[in-house]
C-alpha cells in the first residue's frame, strides 16, 4: 500500500481587495472570484464544536447526523450510464464542464452505497461548492496539472486516485475511462479527520404556500440535456438524460425528492482541456434566482450566499425559507441567460 499523504492547507480568507497573488483572485462586489481560482481556507476556529443536529442537515432525515462527509465526482455522460451509487447520496450537484457537458458531484454523510462511479476528474467549481461544508473528503479521477495546488489550498482532504489509489477498482464491460469505481468505505479511512455535516442553507418541512402545479422541467445545457417528472406513486422527481431515463445501476430511476434548477452565472475559468476547450467556472456565490420542485409543485425563489464558507440559503418569492421535502435533493447548476459555451 502506498504511504498517503493528505494536503490540507489553512489560509485567511480573502476579504474586499485584498487578494492572494498566488490565487491571482479578483474579488467582486457580489463575492465572486474570476478566473476560477479556488477560495482560500477558513481560519481555524476556537469555539466550542456545535452540538450534533437533530436532524441531518443534508436530507432532513433522523440518520448519519455525525458522519463525515464524502463528495465524489462522476461522469454524467451517455456512456457512463447507468451510474452507480449516485441514489445513495444525500446531495446531488449537476454541473456544467468542457464541450456543454455535465458531470455530477454526489455528497454523502447520512449513508453510503457499497461503490460509487465512474469516477472522473476535479473542476475548478467543485472547489467553490464544496467550501460551504467545511473540510469533507473529496474523491476524483484526477485534476489538471495546472490544478493540484489549487486542490492541496482548498478545505477539503484529497482522496483522489493519485493520493488513495487502493480505494480504486476498474470493473465491467465499460471502456476507460468510465470504469473508474470507488469503494466509499475506504475513501473515508483516507481522510479520518473529515468533517461531519453542517448547515449549509436547506431547510426542510411542509411545502410553502404558492407555487404551480408542474409535472415535468428540463433543464439545458449547450450539448446536454436533463428532465424531471414528478411521480406522485414514489413522491419524488425521476430524472432523464436527453430523453430517456436515468437509471441506476442498482435499479430503478435515479431522481430526488427535492430538485433545484440554480440559475449562476457561468463564465471561462483560466483552466482548459489539452483540446484547448476552456472549463466552466460556475460564480455559486452572490445571488439569483431558482426554480424549486417539490411535490408535484414548481416554486419560483432565490437563491443566496454571502460568500465561500456559507451555505446557500433559497427563500420564496414572499421572502419565506424555502423549505425542501426530506430526502434526496438535486441541485442543478444552469446558466443565467440561457445555455452557453463560455
Amino acid at each position: 500500500m502506498r504511504l498517503v499523504v493528505r494536503r490540507t492547507v489553512r489560509g485567511p480568507l480573502a476579504a474586499g481587495g485584498a487578494l492572494s497573488l498566488l490565487l491571482g483572485l479578483v474579488a467582486c462586489s457580489d463575492g465572486r472570484r474570476e478566473g476560477g481560482s479556488p477560495p482560500p481556507s477558513p481560519a481555524p476556529s476556537t469555539t466550542t464544536p456545535a452540538p450534533a443536529p437533530r436532524t441531518h442537515p443534508f436530507t432532513g432525515g433522523s440518520k448519519g447526523l455525525g458522519n463525515p462527509v464524502l463528495a465524489v465526482k462522476i461522469e454524467n455522460t451517455r456512456p457512463a450510464m447507468p451510474q452507480t451509487g449516485v441514489s445513495a447520496a444525500d446531495v446531488v450537484y449537476v454541473e456544467q464542464v468542457e464541450g456543454g457537458e455535465t458531470r455530477l458531484m454526489a455528497v454523502y454523510s447520512s449513508r453510503l452505497p457499497k461503490r460509487v462511479g465512474p469516477v472522473r476528474s476535479a473542476r475548478i467549481s467543485d472547489l467553490h461548492l464544496l467550501s460551504q461544508y467545511g473540510r469533507p473528503a473529496f474523491a476524483f479521477s484526477g485534476v489538471q496539472s495546472k490544478m493540484k495546488k489549487y486542490i492541496r489550498k482548498a478545505p477539503l482532504y484529497e482522496v483522489s486516485q493519485e493520493s488513495s489509489g487502493g480505494a480504486y477498482f476498474r470493473a465491467g464491460p465499460k471502456p476507460i475511462p468510465y470504469n473508474l469505481y470507488a469503494d466509499p468505505r475506504r475513501l473515508l479511512k483516507e481522510a479520518p479527520k473529515a468533517g461531519a455535516p453542517r448547515d449549509i442553507g436547506f431547510r426542510f418541512g411542509a411545502a410553502p404556500k404558492g407555487g404551480k402545479a408542474r409535472t415535468s422541467v428540463t433543464a439545458r445545457w449547450p450539448a446536454a440535456s436533463m428532465g424531471f417528472t414528478w411521480s406522485a406513486k414514489q413522491k419524488r422527481w425521476l430524472a432523464s438524460f436527453g430523453g430517456s431515463p436515468d437509471r441506476a445501476a442498482e435499479g430503478g430511476v435515479l431522481g430526488g425528492a427535492t430538485v433545484v434548477l440554480q440559475y449562476a452565472k457561468t463564465t471561462r475559468s483560466k483552466f482548459h482541456d489539452f483540446l484547448g476547450a476552456y472549463t466552466p467556472l460556475i460564480h455559486t456565490t452572490g445571488e439569483g434566482r431558482a426554480l424549486v420542485l417539490r411535490d408535484g409543485r414548481a416554486h419560483d425563489a432565490r437563491w443566496s450566499r454571502p460568500s465561500e464558507d456559507k451555505g446557500t440559503t433559497f427563500t420564496t418569492a414572499g421572502g419565506e425559507p424555502m423549505t425542501f421535502a426530506r430526502g434526496q435533493v438535486w441541485v442543478v447548476l444552469v446558466n443565467e441567460g440561457g445555455p452557453k459555451i463560455p
